[in-house]
């Protein structure tokens, strides 16, 4: 089993679930410009 940061296990749910589910989406401060906190949403 690969050991992930928080971060990583964060950021790769939330990528599969919008890619499996496209009414999902990703809204809050930050997500954008600074790619969320700790860049949990970094290239989204």
């Amino acid at each position: 089993m690969e050991v992930i940061t928080v971060r990583e296990a964060l950021r790769l749910a939330m990528e599969e679930e919008m890619e499996r589910d496209q009414s999902v989406f990703l809204m809050g401060e930050e997500v954008g410009e600074y790619q969320g906190a700790y860049k949990i949403s970094q290239g989204f």
